[in-house]
């Protein structure tokens, strides 16, 4: 493969992940609108909506990963944990992490929706997105940043803020269905404080590394969490 061929090819596997988030927010923006998430629907009944909307907008029937929502204390629970299904409350906070495939690309997304008008719900609602440009900022700023550095920085914008990371990393690798393969939890795949490698690199099969920027933020004390999950290094 010449050098034009290889670059042709990376510019399309980027195309195909930027389009793939594009769908996924037009996917979410019309969830919101027709209230697919909201008080009195079941967490387990919003996401069967929602998947059932994905396949309505692009056809979409497969998702990489499982599909999540989550309402008021099970907002507290890490990705791999699956708390009993909960009926969203009017006064709760609930949050969306879904991998939908669109034509061959992955999409990571994940959106926090925030009922009633309980003060610190809605300042980790304006948090969330807020500290999230704050972490590409950081990435976007240094040329070598590796997993630590990147998830130390994230750790301390949580910090500053009030909130801890609610899970051990703060994203992983993306790229093409069947999903790029993460070697259960090896550091290198992973925006995390074990991985001391330069995120901008390729990978065992020479293609550019492409991350999704995972936020999982919570309140202990008080009983909640958000979430706020899209790519990282391509807009």
């Amino acid at each position: 493969m010449t050098a034009d061929d290889s670059g042709l090819r990376e510019a399309r596997r980027a195309e195909g992940l930027v389009a793939a988030q594009r769908k996924a927010i037009a996917l979410f923006a019309e969830a919101e609108a027709r209230g697919l998430v909201a008080p009195g629907v079941g967490e387990r009944e919003a996401s069967d909506r929602i998947r059932d909307l994905a396949n309505e907008m692009f056809g979409t029937t497969k998702h990489w990963h499982k599909r999540i929502i989550r309402s008021g204390p099970n907002t507290l629970a890490p990705y791999k944990d699956n708390p009993p299904d909960r009926v969203i409350g009017p006064d709760d906070i609930a949050f969306a992490d879904f991998g939908p495939i669109f034509e061959e690309y992955e999409a990571d997304f994940g959106r926090t929706y925030v009922f009633g008008d309980d003060p610190d719900k809605h300042r980790l609602l304006r948090d969330l997105p807020r500290i999230f440009d704050a972490g590409r900022d950081a990435f976007a700023a240094d040329p070598e940043i590796t997993g630590r550095r990147l998830f130390g920085e994230v750790e301390r914008l949580a910090a500053e803020a009030g909130w801890t990371i609610g899970i051990w990393h703060a994203g992983h690798l993306v790229g093409e269905f069947p999903h790029e393969t993460n070697d259960g939890a090896r550091a290198d795949s992973y925006i995390t404080p074990d991985n001391d490698t330069p995120l901008r690199r390729t990978d065992r099969a020479g293609r550019v590394c492409h991350w999704i920027l995972e936020l999982h933020l919570v309140d202990r004390q008080r009983g909640f969490g958000g979430f706020h999950e899209q790519l990282l290094d391509l807009a």
